[in-house]
């Protein structure tokens, strides 16, 4: 039976890697019907809101989000509606694993991290004005239920997932009361799973030491402005932004996304990587319960990349995004039912 998936093919090279997407989970035996909406500069462009309420109500019924990359103004223009979407819909957790995949352009071998990023509030939470002109004030708020909510969704996502060590990073050093309040609540939920190894780093310690020695951290839990800049700073340490997956998860929905930008200079030139979204949709059939689909995708997508060395030019390849996507699918007939080798 189908399942009913929200989609929303994002701007720029959005339509390319979420068609190139869709046309490998289908290869993979992965059955749905996708409501396809519009969101960000393209829903603007046709005279609507960046996040329309149609695509918040799909989001509502089905549970579950496919998304490409969606264009944020800089300095100007519409909210991030990547922000109004986590908000609005209380996907309160970010989860962005980074894991060395062999053969990829990085600096390390060995690199497997997971980071979890609070989602809701923070530097985000988009309340600032300006005072007089030329002074503008921003507000952070860190509230106790965001933190603990966050914290338990690590710990929760450590034991599931044979994780043995979670490192709340802060900077609660300088921020005693809003950082503080977000360290405390991670220290008292650590104490409900004393099989999790649980300390902490102040945020600027932390970079230096993932850029000495990535290999020695296992998971990381951020507050929202912290985990944007970490988890893109470990992003460049497996190969960038085009290869990790991300996701946002809250209590009743989930929206997988790739978390690069909509590279609008390439746009329509066939040569986008597909597989930051790839992999991200690896995450949604976990999340779905399509496991045995997930592990076939991710052994092919791995014998493709390693193995034949199929890359697109972002990676140092040639290949098109339509090559790559065609040689994930005929690699699909090649994996087995329960295959090993999966990224």
């Amino acid at each position: 039976m189908s399942r009913v998936i929200t989609l929303l093919p994002g701007d720029g090279i959005g339509p390319e890697v979420t068609g190139a997407t869709v046309r490998v989970l289908e290869a993979a035996g992965f059955s749905a019907d996708w409501e396809n909406h519009t969101a960000g500069a393209e829903a603007v462009a046709k005279g609507d809101e960046p996040l329309p309420q149609r695509v918040l109500d799909s989001i509502g019924r089905t549970k579950v989000c496919l998304k490409g990359p969606v264009t944020t103004p800089v300095g100007k223009g519409f909210r991030s509606v990547n922000v109004q979407l986590r908000q609005a819909l209380e996907l309160y957790a970010n989860l962005r694993p980074a894991r060395t995949i062999p053969g990829l352009p990085g600096r390390f071998e060995d690199v497997n991290l997971v980071i979890v990023r609070e989602n809701t509030e923070g530097l985000y939470s988009g309340i600032e004005h300006q005072v007089i002109p030329g002074v503008v004030e921003s507000l952070k708020i860190i509230t106790e239920k965001a933190s603990t909510r966050v914290s338990r969704f690590a710990f929760e996502y450590a034991r599931a997932n044979g994780r043995k060590r979670i490192t709340a990073v802060h900077k609660a050093n300088i921020m005693k009361l809003s950082d503080g309040l977000f360290l405390e609540c991670f220290q008292k939920v650590a104490e409900e799973y004393p099989d999790i190894e649980a300390d902490d780093r102040i945020i600027d310690a932390m970079c230096m030491q993932l850029v000495v020695r990535p290999e020695t951290f296992d998971m990381l839990l951020l507050e929202n402005l912290y985990g944007d800049i970490v988890s893109d700073l470990a992003a460049g340490l497996v190969g960038g932004l085009g290869v990790v997956p991300g996701a946002n998860i809250g209590e009743n929905e989930a929206v997988f996304e790739a978390v690069h930008g909509s590279a609008p200079d390439i746009a329509g030139q066939g040569v986008a990587n597909p597989l930051a979204l790839m992999r991200s949709a690896l995450l949604m059939l976990h999340h779905v319960g399509e496991s045995a689909i997930a592990r076939r995708l991710s052994a092919a997508i791995r014998m493709v990349i390693v193995d034949d060395k199929v890359l697109t030019r972002d990676l140092g390849g040639k290949a098109s995004t339509h090559e790559l996507t065609e040689a994930i699918v005929r690699a699909l007939d090649k994996v087995g039912d329960d295959p090993t080798g999966q990224i």
